[in-house]
């Protein structure tokens, strides 16, 4: 079995590593660089977007955050950071609320856009406030995003929100914050950080 990660440390290949790091998964990091490599032929024939990150597990292909958070948890199994029957309902939820509403509404509100008024019916998030409480309610819920056990679900979600406190794209909120200290206080997460920390000076 050969799982290969295409990641850049200064991205979201960050939350793909966290993840491999959580389901102690044995993988190979190939490090790209955003103006040469990632947009080279050998790279965008496996991911057209020519955007990390990306896996190559035993030939198969797993692109985008969530869906590889997903796909781990799913492989690695004996692992228990899959859902249980209880908590597959929040686990799909918010996972692909992280993954659509919040990345679209963060990365709008980055770029200054703003939706129009009276059309925040055609955004799938509304309004980045509208976004904020939503998330705010979601991880303020339970313990864990799915309820009252870590899964991989929180991998996704939490980067969202830790990313989203360190750059100040959403606003300080006590449950934010809670939720953050718990997720930093994981050793998978912590591995994961120094990995990426280590190889921060190359990619600069």
């Amino acid at each position: 079995m050969t799982l290969t990660f295409y990641t850049n440390p200064m991205s979201r290949g960050r939350i793909a590593r966290w993840m491999l790091e959580e389901v102690d998964a044995d993988y190979e990091t190939v490090v790209l660089d955003y103006s040469g490599s990632m947009k080279a032929a050998d790279f965008v024939a496996i991911n057209p977007m020519g955007k990390v990150p990306a896996i190559v597990h035993d030939g198969h292909i797993v692109t985008e955050g969530a869906a590889i958070c997903a796909y781990l948890a799913d492989t690695y199994a004996e692992m228990g950071l899959t859902p249980t029957a209880a908590e597959r309902a929040n686990y799909y939820r918010w996972l692909f609320f992280a993954a659509g509403p919040v990345e679209a509404a963060v990365t709008n509100k980055s770029l200054a856009f703003e939706v129009p008024e009276g059309r925040d019916r055609m955004a799938g998030y509304g309004t980045f406030d509208l976004m904020v409480h939503t998330l705010e309610r979601a991880v303020g819920a339970h313990e864990w995003i799915a309820g009252d056990r870590f899964t991989a679900a929180d991998v996704y979600v939490g980067a969202q929100v830790m990313w989203g406190l360190q750059f100040k794209s959403i606003p300080t909120r006590p449950a934010f914050e809670a939720y953050a200290a718990r997720l930093g206080a994981r050793e998978a997460y912590r591995r994961a950080s120094a990995k990426d920390d280590a190889l921060m000076p190359a990619a600069q």
